[in-house]
């Protein structure tokens, strides 16, 4: 196990936009809050267990200081995510109003950006951490690499099925819409790969690198997934698979990191 991992997020989105070709009808607003939910929980674990608590083992030179490298970090990725939203034109899929910069992008164009943005943090995240085993770091394993990647892909089936599903009731086809939704995880490997070529110089500051990574993460669960989870009519669905999310990932990074 090595490098490749970095393409295991990447898989989760293939598997998930695949369900496009399987499904016969658009997906209901109820499946759609479960697996927002569901997502939106492996992505708060992930945030804690997988990088503002290693940022934070990291700084413990730093005595009762050490949460400053993770809360600076935490705070710059809510900044980066905040800035992309306004710069980058986009749409999310329960709503027909379009973020960012007027344009005019196709639907599709702009239902894609939206995942494709939001799938950045998450491949800083997975590099950021193998960066870590390349460096040796005592508090970064391979297994703890694995267990986040896992995670995130976990999290990206739901979201590529969130990607395609509504591309094909918007009326492309299976295919292409298929096409669309994975395209939207490419960034993941690409980003992934170009924190690990820059490991040699983010090792002096991995903690707050993993404090950036968890901030965006955050980012994305409280201004896309937990709107989306709750949806337009009040159910406890999201917020079980939300919990359900969380448990699993948790375990996950327990038992393997």
């Amino acid at each position: 196990m090595g490098i490749e991992m970095i393409l295991i997020p990447f898989i989760g989105t293939v598997l998930g936009s695949a369900c496009v070709i399987f499904m016969k009808k658009e997906m209901s607003s109820l499946i759609q809050q479960i697996l927002t939910g569901f997502a939106a929980g492996v992505m708060v674990a992930v945030t804690m267990w997988g990088l503002m608590m290693p940022a934070i083992e990291q700084s413990e030179g730093m005595g009762k200081l050490s949460f400053l490298p993770a809360a600076a970090g935490f705070g710059l990725g809510i900044l980066f995510l905040l800035i992309l939203d306004r710069i980058i034109p986009h749409l999310h899929s329960n709503t027909n109003e379009a973020e960012g910069p007027k344009s005019k992008l196709k639907k599709t164009t702009m239902l894609v950006l939206a995942v494709t943005l939001h799938n950045i943090p998450e491949g800083i995240a997975v590099g950021v951490v193998f960066a870590g085993c390349i460096g040796n770091n005592a508090q970064m394993s391979i297994w703890g690499a694995f267990a986040l990647a896992i995670g995130i892909a976990v999290q990206n089936v739901p979201e590529g099925a969130i990607v395609s599903v509504p591309l094909r009731a918007a009326g492309a086809s299976k295919v292409k819409a298929f096409g669309y939704g994975a395209l939207s995880g490419i960034v993941e490997p690409i980003a992934s790969a170009l924190t690990i070529l820059a490991a040699h110089a983010l090792i002096p500051v991995l903690p707050y690198l993993l404090g950036f990574a968890g901030g965006a993460m955050m980012y994305v669960v409280v201004e896309e997934l937990v709107p989306e989870m709750a949806g337009n009519k009040h159910t406890d669905a999201g917020t079980i698979a939300f919990a359900v999310g969380f448990i699993i990932m948790m375990a996950l990074d327990v038992a393997l990191g």
